[in-house]
């Protein structure tokens, strides 16, 4: 069987070029999926919370956590784990829509926990406090990402 080569971006990186299903999961190449979110595309903190909240809402919690990982990588120092905890939280939905529980109740859980420290001044307007309840009520239906 012959090595194929790994996908690269322009920069060399290894970077997954298979086609994906609504839920991030790898289709074969040349099979129809589901347009990805780009990666690295420089959002303000509204625009981000917006775009994820708006995917959400669409039953796209994968393409959520792409928005939400880009923000968690350009997010100064304070906000670092705020991010990453609500892309935990996306990809804990991606375990559910995809009947992985117990994957879900790790990302979840380990996502309520990094947003956890925001809940007294919580930046941007987001919902710590009621994301954290959500998780720990049983994370069902669509979570709101900011308050109001």
């Amino acid at each position: 069987m012959e090595d194929s080569p790994r996908d690269r971006d322009e920069a060399g990186r290894a970077r997954n070029a298979r086609p994906r299903d609504g839920l991030g999961r790898p289709l074969p190449y040349g099979a129809a999926g589901v347009e990805r979110q780009p990666e690295g595309v420089p959002r303000a903190p509204a625009e981000a919370l917006a775009e994820a909240q708006r995917l959400l809402d669409e039953g796209k919690p994968f393409h959520a956590h792409e928005v939400l990982e880009d923000a968690w990588k350009a997010a100064p120092e304070p906000e670092r784990e705020l991010w990453r905890g609500l892309a935990q939280l996306a990809v804990g939905l991606t375990h559910v829509a995809r009947g992985n529980p117990r994957g879900a109740d790790a990302l979840l859980s380990r996502g309520a926990r990094n947003i956890e420290p925001y809940r007294e001044d919580p930046p941007h307007g987001v919902d710590v406090a009621g994301l954290v309840a959500w998780v720990s009520g049983g994370s069902t239906g669509v979570p709101r990402l900011r308050r109001g």
